[in-house]
């Protein structure tokens, strides 16, 4: 039986249930929910990086936003406050639209 340990999402056990194997599962505290969330941003993030076609990456990115989602109810917050903090620093910082690639800063 292979081992995962690590945050799936919420229809997983019933996949797998459909399926006719059997697993083990438990509920994470609120403290380790938040490092697997973590963990799985990387996850996902990594598997963005190394989608290699459009339909790829497009499935990789909708799953890092399912992560934001989950970040956000995590802190008590709403997509719309997180996208007005981005949308502040893009007007005070700027965003990543020129392709920018800072080489170096003399002191």
């Amino acid at each position: 039986m292979p081992t995962y340990n690590k945050l799936v999402r919420d229809k997983i056990p019933e996949i797998i249930e459909s399926n006719g194997k059997k697993f083990s599962t438990r509920i994470l505290t609120d403290e380790e929910y938040i490092k697997e969330l973590k963990n799985k941003s990387f996850e996902e993030l990594e598997e963005y990086r190394d989608a290699e076609t459009r339909e790829d990456a497009m499935e990789e990115l909708a799953d890092l936003m399912e992560i934001v989602h989950a970040f956000a109810k995590s802190h008590d917050t709403t997509l719309e406050e997180v996208e007005e903090i981005r949308r502040k620093k893009a007007e005070k910082r700027g965003a990543f639209k020129e392709k920018i690639f800072l080489i170096e800063v003399e002191d």
